[in-house]
């Protein structure tokens, strides 16, 4: 009794945990795994960390020069004595220089090498986003692909019964032999077009299971509800795809990164400053010297400022380019956007045309058939061509439904909505 009481308690917790494992997923799961373990996003990450750590020593200072040798000191080494009086020639030297650079030059150097990061993060959120838009696409194809499944599971029992139906009838002559062939070659495309889809299934497996950066075989469902979205009441302005879309954040971080590179190149053209000492040990009754100078570098000189002054114009250009270029998606985007818009709202009122109307008229068509059939006052061939004519309309339906999430998906990718 003991046993049976364990091995039921046994068996419950395992089904437990097999319900746990077999658990769909919703889209929304899908792309928070994608957020948290895609490799790109982590190479993105690496790489602002990495310009981040750089900026930390934008304002260093140049490293103290030390030098030592003699100096002055005469080949012949007779001089090197002191004679008649007078001292020996020649010296031994000991000097520090610093260059002190100017603190404009450092602030604006901080402040573009901090600016840097913030345009990969940026290339990060529209990374991101067309990740999200292909796991959403194949999430989507996948959900249509199980429907149609569901259809092939009908249609294989339809055809099963009229194939059934014609043998015996065929055999107390009641049935044309034609339309029982027909029915059987319809029966194997219907088992053909399982081993598409179930393939097709499995490449979406595989395609989502890379998004998230897992096992490519790990088996999992998903969660075959959905929403239709079709953003009417949003304003499709420049302000909004400015607001939300990271490629055109990326451009303007960029455009501003350019302009502090400006500022770091009119800070070079400041003057710097460096001093110097040295320590002269002398010999031969020669007496301890010292030398203390300042030094002033002057790069705003015509001859010298030339490649400065070619950058500053260079970047001022960039930023042209790269203005136009925002100005370019901005107008692209919002014609887009709107297109996609206005195809949703169309195909929207197609699908409910299939389905308060096409679908449920071929149905009935198909019933009446049936039961004629049954009744003996059809035949077979034209309970096969209603049949035919439900089937192609259904898959016909299951194509509209997959192009307006499709087109979805695509006004989310523009919009940049997760």
């Amino acid at each position: 009794m003991k046993k049976t009481f364990y091995l039921i308690w046994g068996l419950i917790l395992l089904s437990g945990f097999t319900a746990n494992a077999q658990k769909p997923m919703g889209i929304s799961e899908i792309l928070d795994s994608i957020q948290a373990s895609n490799p790109t996003l982590k190479m993105y990450d690496a790489e602002v960390r990495s310009l981040d750590e750089t900026a930390k020593g934008a304002k260093s200072w140049m490293a103290p020069e030390l030098s030592s040798g003699f100096f002055m000191v005469p080949y012949a080494p007779r001089y090197w004595k002191s004679m008649a009086g007078q001292p020996g020639m020649g010296q031994y030297t000991i000097a520090a220089q610093q260059t002190i650079p100017n603190p404009k030059r450092l602030n604006a150097d901080s402040k573009y090498m901090s600016a840097m990061s913030s345009v990969e993060k940026e290339k990060k959120g529209y990374t991101l986003n067309q990740l999200y838009a292909d796991a959403k696409k194949n999430y989507y194809e996948w959900i249509v692909i199980k429907k149609q499944l569901f259809i092939l599971d009908d249609n294989e029992k339809l055809l099963n019964y009229m194939i059934q139906s014609a043998e015996i009838r065929y055999k107390n002559g009641l049935e044309k032999i034609s339309a029982y062939y027909k029915a059987k070659a319809a029966l194997a495309g219907v088992q053909n077009m399982r081993v598409m889809l179930d393939n097709e299934i499995k490449q979406r497996k595989y395609s989502i299971n890379t998004l998230m950066y897992r096992d490519k075989t790990i088996e999992f469902d998903i969660d075959t509800s959905y929403t239709f979205n079709s953003y009417q009441n949003l304003a499709f302005d420049t302000a909004l795809f400015v607001t939300n879309r990271s490629d055109i954040k990326a451009i303007e971080k960029e455009m501003y990164v350019n302009i502090l590179k400006q500022e770091t190149e009119r800070t070079r053209l400041l003057p710097e400053y460096a001093v110097r000492f040295e320590n002269a040990y002398g010999w031969a009754k020669q007496p301890l010297q010292f030398s203390a100078m300042v030094s002033v570098r002057l790069p705003m000189a015509r001859w010298s400022a030339k490649m400065n002054k070619a950058n500053i114009e260079g970047l001022k250009w960039k930023n042209e380019s790269l203005k136009q270029q925002k100005q370019v998606i901005l107008n692209e985007s919002t014609g887009s956007a709107y297109g996609l818009r206005t195809d949703i709202l169309n195909k929207r009122k197609q699908i409910k045309l299939y389905e308060e109307n096409i679908l449920p008229a071929l149905r009935r068509n198909y019933q009446t058939y049936q039961l004629a059939y049954e009744q003996n006052t059809e035949e077979l061939f034209q309970l096969f061509d209603a049949w035919e004519t439900l089937n192609m309309t259904q898959l016909e339906y299951l194509k509209q439904l997959q192009e307006l999430l499709t087109m979805q998906v695509e006004l989310e990718r523009t919009l940049q909505i997760k």
